[in-house]
Formats: structure tokens, sequence, C-alpha cells
């Protein structure tokens, strides 16, 4: 097996637990601003780390006084914003701990997820979440108290704690130890029943604490940040921890329609994004372009910005390489770089492979995507690349305090502060999912000779065609997406004479992309999908696909679905990862149409 390790480079405490990381940012700098808060349509209003602290504590003894006692968990169902942050500091506090739940989830999901937490009461954003958490009020008998945002329970909950004292607050906060349940996080669930991941509060403090060591440039007391995706997910909800740690200040902006001006007033320092947002920051540049008649200049422009990105790696940039990089900076990067803000330096991206084009289109912009790498089970990162030394096309090395290796079979395995404790209520699981102390990814990967890792599939999704040819799709399917006209893909194919693929049309994306290519705008997903124009558009993404591998590997077949994939649909988790399962059994008629002939023309 190759294995690569970094060790810690802040200890272990066994006393801690995740409100010391508050209360040692209130004694660093109390007046330093930790979240901002939107004052009218371009004003931004700071809290300080003081300020912060006061209301946490508030919360908290409201919380105390409305009977939740330590070890008590509770559901939060909310959007990304300022409260989710509150709520899940003010309830550390009190000794408790969060189950979030995602705010798209249905009647059924919540019901799942409170009945098998045993969560004694929810906290909701809205009314109409309130009442789909009361659809489930018979079946989840241990939650006693409901609290909605929006109602203004978060005041009237402070005015109840009024007479909690003090020390009560701190006899309670200082309860929890290191090894204690932090969260409980409910996998997305893309096959059977969400699992609870139980994460201790020793996973938050050393994986904060010593990524603000490892990654100092990034998340220090002078840099910021607005978070727009999912905070009920491990990758949001560790940056926003890891924030508090290293005294960075934070903005929220959960509706992406509203997210460039939230940008550009606020002027963040850096991104935290999955590969789709910056996809589609791409693919809106270059169909704008293409519409004022500047599509040439744009992609003229890209491809300067990825050879210049090559060139500054290789340690030298020609002459005529530079005077081109000069221009397109002055035309092109410099109004990308205003619409983000113009002060982002770099971004964190998870989830889903970049991949080099993108990677090195932004890295040419002024600011670097740092990919990193984790799950779940890890408490977010397992890897992530330094601003100092990174590698595009990889997810970095290991984090201090953290093992990576690999199996014969190329399964990445992880050991360290970041690992969970197990699956909660689910020995069978926990033991299915660690081979001694190495938590088994599912995850196919490679290491370069520095312990780079580049993800290049999952295990369990490797396509074994009927003549025996492995085949990773997310190697195909993640350059497809990539297209502007594409929603998403999901390769086929076990036990098939060949590869096929099912495709989606981006409905945000295809007007524009009929429109310049001179069609009308109007037409429906069902019109576009057996449009000649759109179906060679789609060709044209699979052949830039096809290309990085050999024919045995390649798409030789695909269907255009005149739908769109949604959460809603049953057909994407709430991180928008395809359920492939689903997908191949909802649409068997059309995949299976594709194989109704075996023998391929030119075979």
């Amino acid at each position: 097996m190759i294995e690569f390790s970094k060790p810690l480079v802040v200890p272990h405490d066994p006393n801690a637990n995740a409100t010391d990381l508050l209360l040692d940012r209130v004694a660093t700098s109390p007046d330093g601003p930790l979240f901002s808060l939107p004052d009218g349509p371009e004003a931004w209003r700071d809290i300080t780390a003081r300020e912060f602290h006061e209301r946490v504590v508030a919360l908290a003894k409201g919380f105390v006084a409305a009977g939740i006692k330590p070890g008590d968990r509770v559901g939060l169902m909310c959007k990304t914003r300022f409260e989710w942050t509150l709520v899940d500091f003010a309830m550390w506090f009190a000794g408790a701990s969060l189950v979030p739940i995602y705010e798209t989830s249905s009647a059924s999901q919540i019901e799942w997820i409170l009945q098998d937490s045993e969560a004694v009461a929810i906290v909701t954003e809205t009314t109409e979440h309130l009442a789909r958490f009361t659809e489930t009020k018979k079946n989840t008998p241990f939650v006693h108290t409901s609290w909605c945002i929006n109602e203004g329970a978060l005041d009237k909950l402070v005015e109840l704690g009024a007479k909690i004292s003090d020390d009560d607050i701190e006899r309670r906060r200082s309860t929890a130890k290191a090894s204690d349940l932090a969260t409980l996080i409910y996998t997305s669930g893309s096959t059977g029943k969400p699992k609870g991941c139980v994460l201790t509060h020793a996973n938050f403090v050393d994986l904060c604490r010593n990524s603000t060591v490892a990654i100092s440039t990034v998340v220090n007391e002078r840099a910021s940040t607005v978070l727009f995706i999912p905070l009920a997910h491990i990758f949001a909800r560790f940056i926003a921890v890891l924030a508090v740690t290293a005294g960075v200040k934070v903005g929220h902006q959960p509706d992406t329609s509203q997210l460039l001006p939230a940008l550009q007033s606020f002027k963040p320092t850096f991104l935290l994004a999955v590969p789709r947002v910056f996809e589609k920051v791409y693919n809106s540049a270059e169909q704008k372009a293409e519409a004022g008649g500047k599509g040439k200049i744009f992609r003229a422009a890209a491809k300067v910005a990825v050879e210049h990105s090559r060139a500054v790696d290789a340690g030298k940039i020609p002459l005529g390489l530079k005077v081109q990089f000069a221009l397109f900076d002055r035309l092109v990067y410099s109004k990308l770089r205003a619409a983000l803000g113009g002060r982002v330096e770099f971004a964190v991206s998870g989830s889903a492979p970049l991949g080099e084009r993108l990677g090195r289109f932004f890295h040419s912009l002024g600011f670097m995507i740092l990919e990193g790498y984790g799950l779940t089970e890890t408490t977010a990162p397992a890897t992530i690349n330094r601003p100092e030394h990174f590698k595009i096309g990889t997810v970095g090395p290991a984090m201090p305090g953290v093992s990576i290796r690999l199996t014969d079979d190329g399964e990445i395995e992880v050991k360290g502060i970041n690992v969970f404790e197990g699956y909660w209520k689910n020995p069978k699981a926990t033991k299915e999912s660690f081979d001694g102390e190495w938590f088994k990814t599912g995850d196919i990967g490679s290491f370069d000779e520095e312990g780079y890792l580049k993800i290049t599939g999952r295990k369990k999704e490797i396509i074994v065609t009927s003549s025996g040819k492995n085949v990773s799709p997310a190697f195909l399917e993640d350059p497809i997406r990539a297209d502007p006209l594409i929603g998403q893909v999901v390769v086929v194919g076990e036990a098939k004479p060949f590869i096929a693929a099912v495709v989606t049309l981006d409905p945000e994306m295809l007007p524009m992309w009929l429109s310049n290519n001179k069609l009308d705008s109007g037409m429906s997903l069902a019109q576009a999908a057996t449009h000649p124009a759109v179906i060679a558009g789609v060709q044209a993404a699979v052949d830039r696909a096809n290309a990085r591998v050999s024919r045995a590997e390649s798409i030789r077949k695909f269907t255009i679905l005149p739908i769109e994939f949604t959460e809603a649909s049953g057909h994407l988790t709430p991180k928008m990862s395809i359920k492939r399962n689903i997908i191949q059994d909802d649409f068997a008629k059309e995949i299976d149409s594709m194989f109704a002939h075996e023998n391929l023309p030119g075979d």
C-alpha cells in the first residue's frame, strides 16, 4: 500500500470542545469583525467577536430555559444565514448538539432524521419548514419543542433566558470533552436511508486549529468570505467554524441569483464553492460575451489564460504570451475579477473534481482555486492544496494530523484527527466502513511522488462492460457537465457491449445558448432535446470527453431527456450529486433502447 501522512502542528487537547474556539477568538481579537450582516442594498454591518459571543451566550440561556439539557440533540432546518452559526454555537454553549436538516428535505426525510437521532426539539427557519415538520409530529415522539426563526423565536428565547446565570452556561458549555458528540450529520443518502455521522468536538477543534496553520494565507484576521452553499453540508459547516477559529469575516447570501451583487459589495478575499459554481461563472461569462458579439475574443482570452497558467508553472513565459495576456487582462480578466468583488485571491473547491481547464483559467484571473477532498465522515477536508505549493488537477496533500493510503485496488483510506467515530446506532455499517483505524472512503485515487492526491472515481460506480473493460463514469461525466448546454449526465453500460449516457440540458443556460446559435430562445426542454443543433452541441461535448479515453471506454451513444434532474424530482441529493441508481431505474426504458441494437456503425 502507498501511504502519506502529515504530522499535527497543533497538539490535541482532550478537554477542549468547539466552544473553546470562540472563546479563544474573543481573547485574541475581541473587536475584530467575525460576521457582517446586510444593511441596505449595498451596505454591510459588522459583528465583532465579542458581540457574537454575547449573542451566543444570550441565546444559549434561552435554550436552557426552554428545557434543553447537556447531551440533547436538536434539529436545525434553515438556509445559509448568520442565524445558522449563531444557533450552532449557542447549542454548544448550552451543552447540546445540532442535527442539521436540509431546507429542501421532504416531510419523510425530516421524520427519519428526527426519529433516528432522537432529537428533542427542532429549530426551523420559515413557517413552511415548520409545516413540513408538523406533518411528522405523531411519528417523532422525542421532539417536545419547535421554534421558527422567522416568527421571532430567537428573540423570544433570549428574553426567556434572561434569568439563567453566566455560571450555569459556563458549567454546561464546559461539560463536553473532546471525544463527545459535537453534531450528527446525516449523509445525503444517494442509496438507502441516510446514516448519521457521529462527529466529535475533537474532529472540529483539532481540524480547525491545524487548518489555520496549514492554510494561514487563506484564513486569517484579514480574510473575508461570503457563504452561499448549504451550511447543512459539512463543507460549509466546517468553513463556518474554521472562520470563527481564524477570525475570518463572514457574510451570507443563500440566493444565488443575488450572489454577484453580494460579492461586489462585500468584496471577499476567498470563496467557497463546488465545481458546478465555477462552471456556471465561466459558462455564463462565455455566453454573455457571445451574445454581445465578443464570443471569439472571450474564447481567445480563455485559451491564453490556460497557456499562461501552464507557462507560470513551467517557470518561463514567452514574450508573445506576456503581451497577449496583458491585453486580455485589460479586456476580459479584469472585468471578471470585478464581477467577483475585485479582492478574491483564493477559492476553496470541493465535493467533485474541478478539471484542469477551469483551474488554470481562474488561476490566470489572479486567484488560486485550492481543490480539496473529503467527506462528511472526515469532517470535510482530508486533503487540500496549499497556496505556497498547489497543483492544478490534484486535491492536494494530507491535512496535518491526517494519513492517506491507497489499497491495492486504488481505494482511498483515511485515518487521523478528522475521521468520525462511526454511524449513529449502526454498528454494522460502521464496521463495514473501517479497516482497523482506516476509514474506507469508497473513492479511487492515485498519488504523485509528493503525496498529492488525484481522485479518479468511485469504487462502487466503476462500470465493467461485457468485454471486461473497467470505466470510471465520473472521468467522462465531469468534462461533459462543464459544457454550458449540459445540465447533468449519467454514464451507463454495466455488462453492456459499449458505454452510453443519458443527458439533461441546463434550463438556465439553454435560452442564451439557443439565442447565440440563432435559434428560438423560447424553445422548451422537450423541443430542444430533439433539435438537430442541440443534439450536435451535446455530441461536441461528448466528443471532447471521449478524447480523454480509449475507444473502448468512450461514449458511443447518448439520449437527451426532456426533463431536468432536481432534488424535488428525486434524482439529485441536497448537495446536487446525481442519484445514479434511481436515475438508471427511472429511465431504464430509455437506457435499454440505446442497447437494443448492439452493433454500432463503424464496428
